[in-house]
């Protein structure tokens, strides 16, 4: 069972769920999942696919930005920022660990304008820590 971590009000964190994980989160809420994990990063992971046809069975929307380990580009917030700001309910963001899930929405919500010390303070107390990420929240939310 995947754990899911609340950032905020609309917004949750969680590694790597799988199939049988969407029927809580549709228990808790959720109306967008976000999968920011590659397929085939590893052995035996569900695969996106795989997600989807769940979070479909649910009636949970679904949306896939895949991060590697080359990083984060500027249309991935972009998208980011898009896939959220296209739902009215809890997003549910995923990756091996959650945190580079909590690293994108953490930029896209430097990008929105929001204050950056609030958003750390969200990811910390989310248990994740976003400070390697400041120097680039503090860029975007200048743009």
């Amino acid at each position: 069972m995947a754990d899911f971590k609340r950032l905020t009000d609309t917004m949750l964190a969680s590694g790597q769920i799988a199939p049988e994980d969407v029927a809580e989160a549709a228990k808790q809420g959720v109306s967008l999942i976000i999968n920011n994990r590659p397929d085939g990063e590893a052995p035996g992971q569900p695969t996106g696919a795989e997600i989807q046809a769940a979070a479909r069975q649910h009636g949970i929307a679904y949306k896939s930005i895949p991060v590697s380990s080359a990083g984060f580009s500027l249309p991935q917030v972009d998208e980011m920022r898009s896939a959220l700001a296209s739902t009215r309910g809890t997003a549910l963001a995923f990756c091996r660990s959650g945190t580079r899930s909590t690293f994108l929405w953490s930029m896209a919500q430097a990008k929105d304008g929001r204050d950056i010390e609030t958003v750390a303070g969200e990811a910390r107390r989310a248990g994740y820590d976003i400070s390697s990420i400041r120097p680039t929240m503090d860029l975007l939310s200048k743009s």
